[in-house]
């Protein structure tokens, strides 16, 4: 077959990046260009905080940054760092301090992520003005720790997927926002919405006044294909495997599924799995996200996304990742893998290196 002409490679190139870049509107001032690329793509750190001997390798990290990786999110779970909850609070703020410091001295931006956890969330929903408190009490904490560090470097993130009702929490990011702002007078905020912070919960959140804000979404659709063998086996999402992407009905492994799932009688995972057939493509699952930016004109991350690599077909979940990166980069959004070494990881937990096509897969190069 005939190959075409350089030039017109070249010309077709282009078009491609000039229909991208009439994706992404123009933004409100308040967010640094570099702090933008800073988090145009990274990974979760899951697990550090929480048990520091689980850090990541080192050979891991330096690995990801050559690659290309430029950004490391650091969930830091709220039980740990909240004076209500923490009993070995001091020796957790160290670990953040300490993975800070070796964090930066790689070349990666951080951003300090406050992750609600099983003490936090009942709190929050039964008393929100203790809550509150917590909340500022742990900000308290990590600002100091925060502070020390380049603010075009760290960024603070208020509270991963907060458990409470949309109107509480429009309420408490505000209030929230304020009090870490007079901490962190230039660190770049970090914000999403509730309902696990997906992205059609995203219209229903107003942008705040502060224009030094990055708004996060998370991405796990559909989640039939993406929490597939899931962990638990009382959840329904446990009986499904081998599902690959996208799903169509005259699939032959989807054929087979539905007939293992009838045979074995498992109800709920086949409604599951009927009501995710046709799968919706990730340009319409993520398209709420989209027309708020165009609304608002406020920067994007989708900094949780990945699949569980327990039953997903491997091909399907190369597939997957790819998608939603490119889906991001058409629209100058970052991104952030979840996560590292563990279930959805990017890399191997027993070898402790990324696996390369997984990389290949959510840099474009695949």
């Amino acid at each position: 077959m005939a190959r075409p002409p350089i030039p017109a490679i070249i010309a077709a190139a282009s078009l491609l990046l000039s229909a991208a870049a009439q994706a992404c509107p123009a933004l409100i001032e308040g967010v640094p260009a570099n702090r933008i690329e800073a988090l145009s793509r990274g990974v979760n750190a899951d697990g550090w905080i929480a048990i520091p001997q689980s850090a990541p390798p080192r050979s891991l990290l330096v690995e990801l940054r050559k690659a290309g990786l430029r950004h490391i999110r650091l969930p830091v779970p709220a039980d740990f760092v909240m004076p209500r909850f923490a009993s070995d609070r001091e020796q957790r703020l160290r670990t953040v301090d300490a993975a800070l410091k070796e964090l930066l001295e790689l070349g990666f931006a951080v951003s300090v992520d406050l992750h609600s956890g099983e003490r936090f969330n009942p709190l929050h929903k039964d008393d929100p003005a203790a809550a509150m408190q917590e909340m500022k009490d742990a900000w308290r904490a990590l600002a100091q720790i925060v502070q020390r560090y380049p603010a075009d470097r760290v960024f603070a993130e208020l509270l991963n997927e907060p458990d409470v009702d949309a109107a509480q929490w429009q309420g408490e990011a505000t209030e929230l926002a304020a009090f870490i702002r007079r901490l962190l007078p230039q660190t770049t905020l970090i914000i999403g919405p509730v309902n696990w912070q997906r992205a059609d919960s995203l219209p229903d959140f107003k942008p705040l006044d502060d224009p030094n804000v990055v708004y996060a979404i998370h991405f796990y659709d559909p989640m039939v294909f993406t929490h597939q063998a899931h962990w638990d086996p009382a959840e329904p999402l446990h009986d499904i495997t081998g599902l690959p992407y996208p799903a169509r009905a005259d699939d032959q492994q989807v054929k087979q599924l539905r007939q293992q799932l009838t045979a074995l009688d498992k109800r709920k995972a086949l409604a599951m799995l009927e009501r995710a057939i046709p799968d919706r493509g990730v340009d319409q699952w993520l398209a709420p996200a989209a027309a708020w930016q165009q609304k608002y004109s406020r920067p994007l991350i989708i900094n949780e996304f990945g699949v569980l690599k327990a039953g997903a077909p491997r091909d399907s979940r190369l597939r997957w990742l790819a998608a939603v990166t490119d889906y991001a980069r058409q629209h100058c959004w970052g991104w952030t893998h979840w996560e590292l070494s563990q279930g959805f990881g990017l890399a191997d937990a027993v070898s402790g290196k990324a696996d390369p096509d997984v990389l290949k897969a959510l840099l474009g190069t695949r």
